[in-house]
């Protein structure tokens, strides 16, 4: 029997997923909450710009929660705690891209305590933090003895993120860089990135200082520059870089690192992504050494992310392949380190 499957908001992470699911052998939609009251009361199919599905979307967490489902995948721009306990509590595996990949025992604790009650377990997972950031990383430290550093880096233009309010009012583009380096984005992103970081340490065995180290730099505009949430006019943020490292004796032996930028031009530092262009890459130092470079999850080109953004595609996918592996752990919270070897499935058309 196909796993039941709730799909917890309808953003870009929210529709890929949905349609994840209807392409899974094991799985099936069972149900769908949406943030706008506009959107409640329609076929999800509608939603997704599809042929009608027979599951109707609905703003009502106690719809969801009195569900007959097996899974939820838990997408919201901020995660809520109290929701994913609530949900784990009614016997729902959660599969979430926004949080608790490695969880340290205060994030763990009341939830861990609500999947055990539920019988159910939580998982985090994505694309960055949740993958590119740690799993794979790790995956690939088994062809070096003696690590002695490890590096996850992304490098994407933000041009092609659809979601012009987050990109303004939460990552600080187009703002003052006084007003970017206070505001949230450190703070929501060392959520995450700081447990991929400590995930490696802890896997690797480095003896690292418990503290990592969270610094951030800020490119701005010299020309304007034209981007789907408007123009950046000269002296505002139109470059971002954050970075998280763990410390040996004051030298860093992992560090992950994104690199936002409005595209290549008129920025100032003059920061570019170089000759390889947009991707994500992995080192790691031992013996021997290796950098691995991933491209394919950056659209190639801004009109082509404004319809379908393959890195959020992919986050959404490592979430959807997660599921019956979560639902056949053992109650708790489960990282990918708990977890089976997990693949995609093959194509309707091809099995």
């Amino acid at each position: 029997m196909a796993l039941r499957v709730v799909q917890w908001a309808t953003g870009g992470v929210g529709i890929a997923a949905i349609r994840g699911v209807l392409e899974h052998p094991d799985l099936e939609l069972a149900g769908c909450w949406v943030h706008s009251e506009a959107k409640s009361g329609r076929d999800v199919g509608d939603l997704i710009g599809g042929t009608p599905l027979g599951v109707t979307a609905t703003h009502s967490v106690d719809d969801v929660l009195a569900l007959d489902a097996d899974a939820v995948i838990y997408s919201p721009l901020l995660p809520d705690p109290g929701e994913v306990a609530a949900l784990l509590r009614s016997g729902k595996n959660v599969v979430t891209p926004v949080g608790w990949f490695y969880p340290g025992e205060k994030e763990a604790g009341p939830l861990r305590a609500a999947a055990q009650e539920g019988g159910v377990t939580l998982h985090g997972t994505g694309i960055a933090p949740g993958g590119i950031s740690d799993k794979f990383p790790l995956m690939m430290s088994i062809m070096s003895t003696g690590v002695t550093f490890v590096r996850a880096e992304e490098f994407s233009d933000l041009r092609t993120y659809d979601a012009p309010d987050v990109l303004r009012y939460v990552m600080g583009f187009g703002d003052t860089p006084e007003k970017a380096l206070t505001g949230p984005m450190q703070k929501l992103l060392d959520g995450g990135f700081v447990q991929s970081v400590r995930m490696i340490v802890d896997t690797v065995g480095f003896r690292a200082d418990p503290h990592i180290r969270s610094t951030q730099e800020i490119s701005v505009a010299t020309a304007p520059i034209d981007t789907p949430m408007g123009a950046i006019q000269p002296g505002q943020v139109a470059g971002r870089k954050f970075h998280w490292e763990a410390l040996v004796d004051d030298e860093p032996v992992v560090r992950v690192t994104v690199n936002w930028f409005m595209g290549q031009e008129n920025l100032d530092p003059p920061w570019t992504f170089g000759p390889a262009g947009e991707r994500y890459e992995m080192e790691a130092k031992g013996n021997p050494d290796f950098t691995v470079t991933v491209k394919g999850f950056q659209p190639e080109s801004v009109a082509a992310g404004l319809v379908s953004n393959n890195g959020i595609v992919a986050t959404a996918a490592h979430c959807v392949n997660s599921i019956p592996a979560v639902c056949a752990a053992a109650p708790g919270i489960a990282t990918y380190l708990d977890l089976p070897l997990i693949s995609g499935k093959a194509a309707p058309h091809l099995r």
